[in-house]
């Protein structure tokens, strides 16, 4: 297939190129930066600009996966700063749906990426894809987000918004933040500890994110979590267990609210999904123990 990548340069893109690329796929990636990725072109992947021909790349693609976006963690959500995280999002969205409307030849499907912020926090209740939206910042950005992707509908394109929860790798994410402290014996849960953590191993996403070029029934909002989350004190634990060290320092709450303000919420708020539609469709995790994905990890 050819595809149509944003994002493709950051944490998650960088994997999925690579799932793609081993399954035969074409890739065209866009990048604010293209000259930095010019050793990295090929005949199977080429980078662009957002201010290239966007319609005329569109013509012969088959899918597009739009992951673009400013990075909501370790910074305070100042105006400046919301503002750049709803930008980022929405104006690339929009960008991509006016270059399908211009194009002859339309994408298949527009996988347009959501996240679990959509939700907000709902302490212990279990949530599938039908639970309306909170009303905070990360909600609003998420229900942006989607509305812009739905546009593509309108031109026949079938589109799916991943929820993504909290990705664990090594070099990026939520996990990235909490590795140090537990290598110098001073780690320990954020919060309270009793929010659920709605997680996902990176190569499940990536699976995740491939599988609806694959199974063309799957459309709309799609949660993107294993199926066991867990307390942030289980998480802890088991993390620290993975590295042999401790896990008996919390963070309290009201550190976090200090230092970060509002941009704690991603880490403090209760998200207890379920990924039901994945699962109804057949979709199978590698990991769905977060032992089992941390030991992978690390």
């Amino acid at each position: 297939m050819n595809i149509f990548i944003t994002g493709g340069t950051g944490f998650v893109g960088i994997e999925l190129r690579t799932m793609l690329l081993k399954e035969g796929h074409n890739l065209v990636i866009i990048t604010r930066n293209p000259k930095k990725y010019e050793d990295e072109n090929a005949k199977n992947q080429r980078f662009i600009s957002w201010d290239d021909d966007l319609a005329s790349e569109m013509e012969n693609m088959d899918a597009v996966i739009n992951l673009a976006g400013e990075n909501i963690f370790g910074q305070r959500w100042t105006d400046h700063v919301k503002k750049r995280i709803m930008d980022s999002r929405i104006r690339s969205t929009e960008q991509l749906v006016e270059a399908m409307g211009a194009a002859q030849n339309k994408p298949d499907v527009f996988i347009s990426a959501s996240a679990s912020g959509y939700y907000g926090h709902r302490g212990d209740d279990i949530i599938t894809e039908e639970e309306p939206p909170a009303d905070d910042f990360l909600a609003g950005v998420c229900k942006e987000w989607e509305k812009a992707s739905h546009k593509a509908k309108e031109l026949g394109v079938r589109v799916v918004n991943p929820r993504i929860g909290i990705v664990l790798e090594k070099g990026g994410g939520a996990l990235e933040k909490m590795i140090p402290a537990f290598r110098f014996f001073i780690g320990g849960p954020i919060g309270t500890g009793e929010q659920y953590m709605s997680w996902v191993h990176r190569q499940d996403l990536c699976e995740a994110l491939i599988f609806p070029l694959k199974n063309k029934e799957l459309a709309g909002p799609y949660n993107v979590c294993a199926p066991t989350p867990v307390t942030m004190k289980e998480f802890a634990k088991v993390l620290g267990d993975v590295m042999s060290r401790p896990s008996m320092f919390r963070v309290p709450k009201f550190v976090l609210d200090i230092v970060l303000g509002e941009a704690s919420k991603p880490v403090t708020d209760s998200i207890r999904m379920q990924p039901n539609k994945l699962q109804v469709a057949g979709f199978e995790f590698r990991f769905e123990e977060l032992e089992e994905a941390l030991a992978d990890i690390l």
